[in-house]
């Protein structure tokens, strides 16, 4: 016997409902994925059709890839984007080596001093030294203009150390305990056990954390002054945007303003392209991480 499948009909108040929540939400996607389109369009377009656009761009027109050749032709790109992969992995991989360690230390009940290293962690999450007295520290410690400047300041995110440690925390405690009766060690344990059925919770903080040094350039304008042949992608990025609005290239090279923007739009592409391509990959795991890590139960 085949079972009817009853349908619910649907009120008036539920249908106007109902449209009004699907024509915002469709509106909400539209206007951020619009942006994107436009960038992605623009960067390969004829230059002055996209100036003649005034904003609104819906498909590609005369398609051209000058643009990218002439960012492709400028070595900061390459070995910026260089830099820019060592700092997301090497960052990334001390960040979650960090944070992950942080947490299930303090994951313990019986761990001493517990309750005081906790609330000293979480006090760095709303206070802070501040811009100026951490340059001065990076300065006295004779970082400046090195890659571990980059790289040593936030090395553990306080709002992902929540996040891990609630999730440690949800852990069944009989995972410990049998490992324990098999003579596994502290490290045995977070390292063949732990961090195994933590799969998801990683997933989403390297995906908090990669992000985090993908788009990094603030730092790295602060601490390597001189050295630019260490900047990111990021930085790179900044400078060529600030010097489209002159028509001009960091080289000196003077440009028309339509084939400035248009090299602004490709390197947008370029340095966003690997982030969004990333994401669907880590997608599945993001929300159960959250939830995960999130609440404790």
């Amino acid at each position: 016997m085949f079972k009817m499948k009853k349908h619910i009909r649907l009120s008036k108040e539920d249908m106007i409902f109902n449209i009004l929540s699907y024509s915002i939400i469709t509106v909400l996607i539209f206007i951020c994925l619009y942006p994107l389109w436009y960038v992605a369009c623009a960067s390969i377009s004829e230059p002055t059709i996209v100036a003649a656009s005034h904003g609104i761009l819906l498909w590609p027109k005369q398609i051209t890839m000058f643009a990218y050749q002439k960012v492709f032709a400028n070595k900061e790109i390459w070995y910026s984007y260089a830099n820019t992969i060592f700092y997301t992995f090497a960052g990334t991989a001390l960040n979650i080596i960090l944070t992950s360690m942080l947490a299930y230390a303090l994951s313990h009940k019986n761990i001493m001093l517990k309750k005081p290293l906790t609330l000293f962690v979480m006090f760095t999450m709303f206070f802070n030294g501040g811009m100026i007295p951490t340059y001065l520290v990076i300065r006295n410690l004779g970082l400046l203009n090195t890659r571990i400047a980059v790289l040593l300041p936030g090395l553990v995110s306080v709002f992902n150390f929540i996040i891990m440690r609630t999730h440690f925390e949800s852990l069944p405690g009989e995972l410990e305990e049998s490992a324990k009766i098999d003579g596994a060690n502290y490290w045995t344990t977070f390292t063949k056990i732990i961090l195994p059925v933590s799969k998801a919770t990683i997933a989403v903080m390297v995906l908090y954390y990669g992000v985090s040094h993908w788009n990094s350039w603030f730092n790295e304008m602060l601490y390597l002054p001189n050295t630019r042949e260490y900047w990111p992608l990021a930085l790179i990025t900044r400078e060529i945007i600030m010097a489209s609005s002159s028509a001009a290239m960091s080289d000196g090279s003077a440009i028309t303003q339509e084939v400035a923007d248009a090299i602004k739009y490709a390197t947008i592409v370029i340095s966003t392209l690997p982030i969004i391509c990333l994401y669907p990959f880590l997608q599945k795991y993001f929300a159960k991480g959250v939830m995960m890590g999130s609440v404790k139960g």
